[in-house]
């Protein structure tokens, strides 16, 4: 069982999908991937488990299906300190299906298990709170990683020689990590600092209150070791008409995950660094030497009841909400001759219901200074700002058969970027939205076809409203992306 587990958690660690319509793949099979992934109305792949399960009642044979996919992204991020490309890295993708055929019944099923997406990055950048003593920037880690797989069971049955319902039921075990320096506004704070004021008031009050100034508070956060477990049911209508035109509708249920387990770094050093030489600077502006400034700030913060000497570094335990959505698909598939096919697919995902918000649930926070300041005993929550719109997926592909062996495949897919520009910023770059795909698939014996695709995301470049709903760092800032996929897959028919 542990080796299991293991093997499962290396699979899901390496398998960051990096967003391509949202957080999700244009597609699950290298067959497919060669024609923009078209699929919902085009019966010819195990993968119909993902994108339409009542068209397994059209496969022609039992067969199984192995496929691996890997993802080459490129990003690249500016804004008033930075103008930097994020990691060079290699994501594989894999995925597996099995369909089983009775020749003597009306019901097919299958099983397999798909990486179904998500999204990650990494960078190094500048802030512009942390900085060393000579005044360079200590370099900030920005990282993120949302990996989600799913797989279980399909069923379906054709109810006669044109029309089948299908059914999925499938297990969602994602993993999610992020790490960054994390701003809040100074409400936030409301730990009493004295009658009549918060923590929070005070920071954000001017200099000429005795306040900070400051309109956002930031800590250095890090989250780790998060896993959610749950539900995902697809139901698909498969309407064969000849066998020239063929429709398909599909519905996924929104799978709603609570991330458990995991463990939270909040670090607010930097920031009470920065308060504490503010008003260092303060007192030495009305006569006091540094040494009887920093005394007397240090006794100041001392009567608001923050022990300077036990830091402002905390542990939390871990929860986090966050769902992902629903989605309606349309698919069509005409053969225009013997040898030529085109097809469609169009499909329209509510981001909107989902990732409207990502639900941080903090608890047992062990700094009493922390503590103090934001006036709880270690456990709160945090609604993290996503707001995503729905989007509209357009896949259009075809294929030819040159001969009995060899096929040859070409396809364009367009997922409309879900991000607003009021929360994009570059952990989280799921705005990619055009994709050109070639393919082909080549019959080795009788039973063995491999296929093969190339895919690649175009540039996609959003700039962020001022101000970001995130941070003030990301006011007006830029973020990019593009990927590269190549994708092979071996079916074998029984």
């Amino acid at each position: 069982m542990k080796f299991t587990k293991s093997i499962l958690m290396l699979v899901l660690l390496t398998s960051v999908a990096f967003a391509q319509t949202g957080t999700r793949l244009v597609g699950f099979n290298a067959k497919s991937m060669g024609r923009g992934g078209v699929s919902i109305g085009t019966f010819d792949s195990p993968e119909l488990m993902m994108s339409n399960p009542a068209g397994i009642s059209f496969l022609n044979n039992s067969s199984l299906d192995v496929n691996l996919s890997l993802m080459f992204p490129s990003l690249h991020f500016k804004n008033a300190l930075n103008d930097a490309d994020g990691d060079k890295n290699t994501f594989p993708l894999p995925a597996a299906a099995y369909v089983n055929k009775y020749k003597e019944s009306n019901f097919s099923w299958g099983i397999g298990f798909f990486t179904a997406g998500g999204m990650g990055a990494d960078y190094s950048l500048k802030h512009a709170l942390y900085r060393n003593q000579d005044g360079t920037y200590n370099l900030q880690k920005y990282h993120s990683m949302l990996a989600s797989m799913q797989g279980g069971l399909t069923v379906a049955y054709k109810f006669n020689e044109n029309f089948s319902v299908g059914i999925s039921a499938h297990l969602v075990y994602s993993m999610l990590e992020f790490g960054m320096p994390y701003s809040l506004s100074p409400s936030v704070m409301q730990g009493v600092a004295m009658p009549g004021m918060t923590f929070g008031q005070m920071f954000a009050a001017p200099s000429t209150m005795g306040g900070f100034g400051y309109d956002e508070v930031t800590a250095t956060a890090k989250m780790t070791d998060l896993v959610g477990t749950g539900f995902n049911g697809k139901i698909g209508f498969a309407y064969k008409v000849d066998d020239q035109l063929s429709f398909g509708f599909s519905y996924t249920m929104p799978t709603s995950l609570t991330y458990k387990n995991g463990k939270a770094l909040m670090d607010m050093t930097a920031q009470l660094n920065d308060a504490f030489g503010k008003a260092v600077a303060g007192a030495m502006m009305q006569g006091m030497t540094q040494a009887q400034a920093t005394a007397a700030v240090m006794a100041q913060f001392t009567g608001l009841g923050i022990d300077m000497t036990k830091g402002v570094v905390a542990n939390y335990d871990l929860n986090v909400d966050l769902t992902f959505p629903q989605s309606f698909g349309f698919g069509v598939s005409y053969k225009a001759a013997n040898n030529f096919m085109l097809a469609a697919d169009f499909e329209w995902i509510n981001w909107e219901n989902a990732f409207d918000k990502m639900t941080i649930k903090l608890s047992n926070g062990n700094n009493a200074n922390i503590n103090k300041m934001l006036g709880n005993n270690g456990t709160f929550n945090l609604d993290f700002p996503m707001n995503w719109k729905n989007s509209i997926v357009i896949k259009l592909g075809g294929e030819y058969d040159v001969n009995k062996d060899l096929t040859l495949r070409l396809g364009y897919a367009y997922g409309g970027n879900p991000v607003p520009e009021s929360t994009i910023f570059p952990i989280f770059p799921a705005i990619v939205e055009s994709h050109i795909t070639v393919g082909a698939s080549y019959k080795i014996s009788d039973p063995l076809t491999v296929n093969a695709a190339f895919e690649a995301g175009l540039n996609k470049s959003v700039t962020a409203s001022k101000p970001s709903l995130i941070a003030n760092e990301y006011d007006g800032s830029t973020s990019q992306l593009s990927t590269t996929l190549i994708h092979i897959s071996f079916n074998y028919a029984f």
